[in-house]
């Protein structure tokens, strides 16, 4: 009892203390965009433990702990040991690490770096820094000039270290004069060669040769620990008002530990792009866009970090790709394809039959912003027969053939017809408009000169522009893409330190962050290799200054003024293939039955056992799912559906998308042995 009360006299003087006493770092130059809060009051959704019940939880201690292991926490954890750190803890809410390395071939920048040298290629980090800065300021950006000095200078190291780490053993690919710094066109162009596109060596566990190697440190590091399946549901403030706890739960057994640090605690939780909600309320058709990267790129971090006081920005700086396939099972999300048929004469509609853009524009911003503005964020590329045997011609056609081809997700999504009134019947087009637009376009082609969109037909090549063909034939095609979000740049504000600034641009005491779950640091649109460099760079400074920093003291930890809206991260029914349970008490044939359904890449065939009318057995015969993503949920499904007799089990966190499908052809086997 005495315990309980002077815990609770504890407590009340701490809320006596004078907020920001001590802090002595100065606030990030970022902007910060009002528009882009919400001043909504704390709901009763909020979590919080008593001090009663935290004396209850079992208690870790570490020198530094980490939450969220993506590339960001796990270059932190390497370099909070290189500091000094004896112990250091990263709490990871799925089964594997990566995050978004999960879902990116993994290109890197630098400049300056051992690789640039070796291939004779001149640059300066004041040219990077330029780069960064004029990218990052396309419509109205503004990324942080003292963000970005920090990352340039830190990026060569980090590219360097990771050089030396195994990273010089890797195949890279190269340009026509064989160099390994290259030019990447799906980005803006660097004034100079500095993006690197090295290949995994173990391409079924890897996308992203940076996840490759820092993975390997990690596991033979033993100074870390991993603790998988683990959310960061709470900061915990000590007495001085420094944030060194976090409560953890464990998302399968539901169990909660209170992790202590003495250095802090380091939030590295990833972006927003898998919350439709919190794009559509900053962004216009923000709930319209694709989603492409994990479904834990919820933003819930924002929530943790702003329940102790901690200020966000710019939520409405979501970049996105022009170039979005729809999955067919899993509605809403999708992954990176396009037709590239404008590079032949192919045009881009909106659904209102009408073009919105020049389809060869080199500025990729331009091109994603006139989708972005679309209704309902959505274009369809109308091409020929003609304009494809060019494509392929210009052997330019390998996007097309692997993602549109026959046996291909995309394929389904061709839409063919013998006129254009036919083809807008098929897809929902405005036809008068489309067959006005075509009319004008071909006119436009005939006339040798530039469109009212400043398209160009003297036939003068550039890698956007290939050949030019009027939109005229046998045959028309159309496919629908979606503007495609697998990045966010709002987020929390920090100074360049990585220290977390509450409201007022006061330091929180303790508090640090890195990676994508930072705001304000790019502008309103990444830079090509940022996002793999970002935040292994930033995550490297975040954990040096955790480590040798002196925490203020005197600092009094209270909510945001400007909470977000807690209704934005409520989770819709994510398992779209168990929103109705399956009738398991129909009487089944035994034998065995196949089921094919579309996959990630491609089509995936599941076989099932019946013996009697149970399920004995399920077996994924093929698959051609990206398996760094999917192996856990390819493994532990079939199992599971076994076990539970019942196609309707958890899905496996991370791979949701791979789970869904696998119980879906399942349920379709059942159907036919009913």
């Amino acid at each position: 009892m005495k315990k309980c009360i002077s815990m609770l006299m504890a407590a009340m003087m701490l809320l006596t203390l004078v907020t920001g006493c001590g802090a002595t770092d100065t606030p990030s130059s970022s902007s910060k965009d009002e528009t882009s809060q919400s001043t909504s009051e704390p709901t009763s959704q909020s979590t919080s433990t008593t001090p009663e019940v935290q004396e209850t939880l079992k208690e870790v201690n570490s020198d530094l702990v980490i939450v969220g292991a993506g590339a960001a926490g796990m270059s932190a954890a390497i370099e909070a040991v290189k500091n000094g750190a004896e112990k250091v803890t990263l709490l990871e809410m799925t089964s594997k690490t990566g995050g978004s390395l999960n879902f990116t071939s993994g290109s890197m920048s630098a400049a300056e770096t051992i690789l640039q040298k070796e291939d004779k290629i001149e640059d300066t980090q004041e040219s990077y820094l330029e780069d960064l800065l004029r990218i990052g300021s396309d419509f109205g950006g503004k990324p942080s000039r003292p963000h970005l000095e920090a990352y340039v200078k830190e990026s060569t190291v980090a590219f360097d270290w990771l050089w030396e780490n195994g990273l010089k053993d890797y195949t890279f690919s190269q340009d026509k004069d064989g160099k390994r710094a290259v030019f990447a066109p799906e980005h803006p162009l660097y004034s100079v060669q500095r993006t690197y596109k090295p290949k995994p060596k173990d391409p079924k566990n890897y996308k992203a040769p940076a996840h490759e190697l820092l993975d390997k440190m990690i596991k033979e590091e033993s100074k870390i620990e991993v603790l998988y399946n683990t959310k960061g549901i709470e900061l915990v403030a000590n007495e001085q008002g420094q944030i060194t706890s976090v409560i953890g739960e464990n998302t399968q057994t539901k169990e909660k530990v209170k992790y202590t640090s003495k250095h802090g605690i380091l939030v590295s939780t990833g972006g927003y792009s898998a919350n439709k909600a919190l794009m559509g309320k900053y962004t216009e058709n923000g709930a319209s866009y694709l989603t492409g990267g994990p479904s834990s790129a919820d933003g819930n971090g924002l929530l943790l970090v702003q329940n102790v006081g901690a200020d966000v920005n710019n939520l409405n700086y979501i970049p996105t790709f022009p170039m979005g396939l729809e999955s067919a099972d899993v509605p809403g999300t999708g992954t990176i394809a396009s037709t590239y048929t404008w590079k032949t004469g192919g045009i881009c509609v909106n659904l209102d039959g009408n073009r919105f853009m020049d389809e060869t524009e080199a500025n990729n911003s331009i091109r994603e912003v006139a989708l972005e503005e679309q209704p309902q964020a959505v274009q369809y590329d109308i091409f020929t027969d003609k304009i494809l045997a060019d494509l392929a011609e210009n052997k330019a056609d390998f996007m097309y053939k692997f993602k549109f081809g026959e046996g291909t997700p995309g394929g389904k999504t061709v839409v063919t017809a013998s006129t254009l009134d036919e083809l807008a019947q098929k897809t929902g087009i405005n036809a008068e408009n489309l067959k006005k637009t075509v009319e004008e376009y071909n006119k436009a082609v005939d006339s040798k000169g530039k469109d009212s969109f400043g398209r160009s037909f003297d036939g003068t090549v550039t890698p956007f522009n290939l050949a030019v063909n009027k939109v005229e034939g046998d045959k028309y095609y159309a496919v629908p893409l979606k503007s495609l979000c697998i990045i966010t740049l709002g987020g929390v504000t920090t100074n360049p330190d990585m220290q977390v600034l509450d409201e007022a641009g006061n330091v929180i005491p303790g508090l640090y962050a890195a990676g994508e779950f930072v705001g304000g640091i790019w502008g309103k649109f990444v830079s090509g290799g940022t996002g793999v460099m970002g935040p292994i760079s930033f995550g490297r400074i975040a954990a040096r200054n955790a480590m040798t920093k002196e925490m203020a003291t005197g600092y009094t930890v209270k909510k945001a003024s400007k909470m977000l809206d807690e209704k934005l991260f409520e989770k819709a029914t994510a398992n779209t293939a168990n929103t109705e349970k399956y009738d398991m008490t129909a009487a089944f044939k035994d034998g065995e039955y196949t089921a094919t359904v579309d996959g990630q890449e491609g089509t995936m065939e599941v076989k099932v056992t019946l013996k009697d009318s149970k399920i004995a057995n399920v077996e994924i015969v093929s698959n051609k799912e990206t398996d760094a993503i999917a192996a856990a949920a390819l493994k532990d499904i079939p199992a599971a559906i076994v076990a539970k007799n019942s196609p309707d089990v958890d899905t496996v966190s991370g791979a949701t998308l791979t789970s869904n499908r696998i119980m879906k052809a399942v349920k379709e086997c059942l159907d036919k042995a009913k």
